[in-house]
């Protein structure tokens, strides 16, 4: 019940244990509860949990004891931990028939739909989004805050004052931010030329995620124009139609497909559309890394959410989680083209070291209003990356730098630390302390 914890940070083995206190926990179902002030939590407990998330739940830190160098905890945090990254905290029932209908109907027509018309039907089916308890909006960081309370415990318990890790992010980066694009007609496909220009100003590269086999057709002179600019190329959806995870057999058979083309675009990363997902089918990829899950899902037609605001291993892909609102609900949904929302999402996410990811399309940066706003967006990046050294940078490297990461080990060297691994003259040693009873990090 460690492993999560010490992959999450890349610490060696601590001097205090963490295990599981009495055999509650395997008899109770799963339930909502929090574990301290800030994180909420979805999984077996030793007492018992509601299974529905509410503003009021029951705390399992007081239930936390110490027995020497051992932790006791009242549930298993790397379940903990899969539940929420996974989103099994989602009810795995089926949709009522006149909802299957209404998104096929819907699906089946989108392309004739201009925005004027999606945007009512959305804001329709998606009334009452602000109300959910869980995952939080507008960032949710539960999987981290239970790491970071751990993390706390361990200092609080042990006889070290600090405990050494591998640094999140390469060069000693405070943070780290990508730009995607998701390519939806031939409209936003005849402006990516343009929009590589805009983001050329701002010296922030991006990436263009293309749908292979409807709505438009690519060349492969487009794909070799997009990379030659430095720019990044990774497979979008099949169709974009809805219906990937419609059913697995189908899913499947879809996924031989998708693989050929992540071959012919060679691609590594994969975008589904809309964010719907499967994280329990992505067996049948074979990317490197995945960028369909967001961190609250309030606003997609999905609901749900990982509740990190880090990359996170599904078996062997990496996911990149889309952690900020997409452009398509600020602008259409919630009908405003204000930064306030992308700004209060960046400063949240980098004041905890983590991953910023936006998705902007090409399609909805055809009027003046959106482009302005998007540049607003470009220019708080660029300015973040000036005054404190955030790593902007495409999503390949941030899978590379991951996978380098979850192989690394922190040595003892005499009385020092030192880091093994490929890619560790890049990594960082960094140090969790208390400071009054608050976890901090020191860069070394």
């Amino acid at each position: 019940m460690n492993q999560a914890f010490l992959e999450y940070f890349r610490c060696p083995e601590l001097p205090v244990h963490f295990e599981l206190d009495g055999g509650a926990v395997r008899q109770n179902g799963p339930g909502y509860f929090m574990f301290g002030p800030a994180a909420v939590c979805y999984g077996r407990c030793d007492h018992s949990v509601p299974d529905a998330a509410t503003t009021q739940l029951p705390d399992a830190l007081p239930s936390v004891r110490m027995d020497g160098q051992t932790c006791f905890l009242p549930f298993d945090p790397d379940e903990v931990a899969t539940n929420l990254r996974y989103e099994r905290y989602q009810k795995k029932v089926s949709s009522p028939l006149w909802k299957r209908l209404v998104r096929s109907t819907y699906y089946a027509l989108r392309p004739m739909f201009p925005v004027s018309v999606r945007q009512h039907l959305q804001r329709a089916w998606l009334k009452g989004w602000d109300q959910k308890p869980f995952p939080r909006w507008p960032v949710d960081r539960s999987v981290d805050q239970m790491f970071e309370t751990m993390m706390r415990l361990a200092l609080e318990a042990g006889d070290e004052k600090e405990i050494p890790f591998i640094w999140f992010w390469p060069e000693a980066k405070p943070a780290c931010a990508i730009m995607t694009h998701d390519v939806e007609t031939i409209v936003g496909l005849n402006f990516a030329p343009a929009l590589m220009d805009i983001n050329d100003l701002f010296e922030i590269k991006s990436s263009f995620q293309i749908i292979p086999d409807a709505r438009y057709a690519v060349q492969p002179e487009t794909l070799s124009l997009i990379r030659s600019r430095g720019f990044e190329v990774n497979v979008h959806d099949l169709k974009h139609d809805g219906h990937l995870y419609k059913s697995r057999d189908q899913f499947q058979k879809n996924a031989v497909k998708i693989n050929h083309f992540a071959a012919e675009f060679q691609s590594t990363g994969f975008r589904a559309g809309v964010l719907y997902r499967n994280q329990e089918w992505y067996d049948a990829f074979r990317f490197s890394y995945d960028m369909s899950v967001p961190n609250v899902g309030h606003l997609d037609p999905q609901p749900g959410g990982c509740c990190t605001v880090m990359p996170y291993f599904i078996g062997d892909i990496l996911e990149i989680p889309v952690t900020t609102i997409q452009d398509y609900s600020l602008f259409h949904v919630l009908n405003s083209y204000s930064l306030d929302i992308w700004k209060e999402q960046i400063d949240r996410i980098q004041k905890h070291h983590g991953l910023i990811s936006v998705i902007v399309h090409p399609d909805y940066l055809q009027t003046e209003e959106a482009r302005n706003a998007y540049k607003g967006l470009l220019g708080c990046l660029s300015d973040l990356r000036a005054s404190t050294g955030m790593w902007i940078t495409l999503p390949g490297e941030v899978d590379r730098w991951w996978r380098q990461r979850s192989k690394m080990q922190l040595v003892r060297d005499g009385s020092r630390w030192r880091i093994e691994g490929a890619g560790s003259e890049r990594a960082s040693i960094a140090y969790a302390t208390l400071e009054n009873g608050s976890l901090h990090y020191r860069i070394e």
